[in-house]
This record gives structure tokens, C-alpha cells and sequence, in this order.
């Protein structure tokens, strides 16, 4: 079974993951969400992502705001595909966040997606899983064409309203 692990810096974090949780229960993704911070807990952060294949995680998300280190510690220290997910701040909005995800050295990517982008942090995550898993490229191509039908009606509300 496909399962993807969802670490966030702090608890407060948790609004902007749980679109992400949301969409991986939708395509019937195991998921395991924790509260780790690069900063406060480093060493949890290092055991969990030196474990984090042998019990299973196929993808690492990790949200965080401010100093969002969290991603790079994560991805320093595993192969598995790690997905930023910067967390909106007072400060500066989230761009403080965003590029701290973003400007990763050479070596150690981190996918990232935008400032509170938790349903496609989620989304990513599937798209990922669908390589090995039949079953979720399937329910991609499901919830694809149900977006596009969607917009399509709404085109067509529009078109007759006018």
C-alpha cells in the first residue's frame, strides 16, 4: 500500500496540511503526519528520515513557515522524493517560507509547491505514487476529467446566463 509521510515544523501548521491529508484519503493513500521541526527537534528529524523507507514512506511533504528548513534537513538525509510545502507568515506572507524551500544547494532537491498549496502538496504526492500504482493513475485520470467537466458546465452555465 502507498504511504506518504507529512511533517510539519510546528502544530499550528496543521490548516495547511490537511488539505494534503484530505487528498491522499481520497485516492486511498496511507498517511502518517507528524510535528517535527528542523530546528527543535533535529535529531527526531534525522531518525525519522533515515527510517522513513524501511517503514514504508514512499514520499515525504513537509510544511513549514519562516526558516522552512525542514524539507532540506528531511531530503539531506534520504532518496525518497521530498515535497516542500511553505506555510503563509505574517512576516512576509509566505515568500520568506517559499524561498526557503526553494533555494535548495545542488544535490539535495525538494520539490516545492506554492505558499499554503497543501491540496496540491497532496496532489504531487499521488502523481508520484502513480508510477509504481496502477490503481492511483487511474483515479488521477478520474479526478482529471471531473475537473474538466466541472469547468465545462460552468462554461456553459456562463454562456446561457448571458
Amino acid at each position: 500500500m502507498a504511504k506518504v509521510g507529512i511533517l510539519m515544523g510546528s502544530k499550528s501548521d496543521f490548516d495547511v496540511v490537511k488539505p494534503a491529508v484530505n487528498v491522499l484519503k481520497k485516492f486511498g493513500v496511507e498517511t502518517e503526519v507528524r510535528v517535527i521541526s528542523a530546528h527543535r527537534t533535529p535529531d527526531e528529524a534525522h531518525e525519522f528520515a533515515q527510517n522513513a523507507q524501511e517503514n514504508g514512506i514512499e514520499v515525504i511533504i513537509c510544511a513549514a513557515g519562516k526558516a522552512a528548513h525542514l524539507g532540506g534537513v528531511i531530503a539531506a538525509f534520504t532518496t525518497l522524493p521530498v515535497i516542500g510545502l511553505p506555510v503563509k507568515t505574517d512576516m512576509m506572507g509566505g515568500l520568506d517560507s517559499l524561498l526557503s524551500i526553494v533555494q535548495m544547494p545542488a544535490g539535495i532537491p525538494v520539490a516545492t509547491v506554492g505558499v499554503n498549496g497543501g491540496e496540491n502538496a497532496g496532489l504531487l504526492a499521488v502523481q508520484i505514487l502513480a508510477i509504481r500504482y496502477q490503481r492511483l493513475a487511474e483515479k488521477l485520470k478520474e479526478y482529471k476529467l471531473s475537473m474538466r467537466e466541472k469547468i465545462n458546465a460552468d462554461d456553459k452555465a456562463l454562456q446561457e446566463m448571458l
